[in-house]
């Protein structure tokens, strides 16, 4: 990978990360984030959505008219979703249960939208690709992050199995929206401490 093609995919993994910087997405980030089984399979199946629809949108790029671009892209965004849900259908249904209707919503998800409009409408393909590959794996990587805390500190599991043992006084509230929250504020603020670079001054 060269350093332009890097330097796309370091961006959608921390400098534009989708959560932590971007702050996109929140339904799904607060909804799936009970546990990690669901986190990953949210956000494989959002990074696969990503990649495709990305670059096939800018393959079509020059024959999309302006007027009608949104619609495209949603109808592009949808067949991919569609392709996802039937996979999941298929070989994971304990997923697909699990996620229930925020696997379709993944269609009017504000990450894809923006990464469609922004970028891929404007890039080579390769280029697009590599931008949904990185915003997917930031999204997967924070939902994952997200999930790691509330399902510990929750349930007291991981992966649904038992860290702490039967007598873990499960602490409910991280499993419900407000816990989901608190620790989403506070590994933003953790992730943009290490990661943001001050602006330097100018010198006058």
């Amino acid at each position: 990978m060269d350093r332009g093609l890097r330097g796309v995919f370091i961006n959608g993994v921390v400098n534009e990360n989708p959560i932590f910087r971007l702050v996109l997405g929140m339904c799904p980030t607060i909804a799936v984030t009970t546990s990690l089984f669901n986190a990953v399979g949210m956000g494989g199946a959002a990074t696969f959505v990503l990649i495709c629809s990305n670059a096939l949108i800018s393959l079509l790029r020059n024959f999309i008219p302006s007027k009608v671009r949104i619609p495209c892209y949603i109808v592009i965004i949808a067949m991919f979703v569609t392709v996802v849900q039937m996979l999941l259908q298929a070989y994971i249904p304990s997923l697909n249960e699990s996620l229930g209707l925020f696997i379709p919503l993944i269609v009017v998800n504000c990450i894809i939208l923006a990464r469609a409009e922004a970028f891929a409408s404007k890039s080579g393909v390769l280029a697009s690709a590599v931008d949904g590959l990185g915003m997917g794996i930031g999204f997967t990587i924070a939902l994952m992050m997200i999930a790691f805390f509330r399902e510990l500190l929750g349930n007291g599991s991981l992966f649904g199995v038992n860290v702490f043992g039967p007598d873990y006084p499960n602490v409910l509230i991280f499993i419900l929206a407000p816990g989901g929250f608190l620790v989403l504020g506070i590994l933003m603020a953790v992730v943009n401490k290490a990661f943001l670079r001050p602006e330097k001054k100018e010198e006058h």
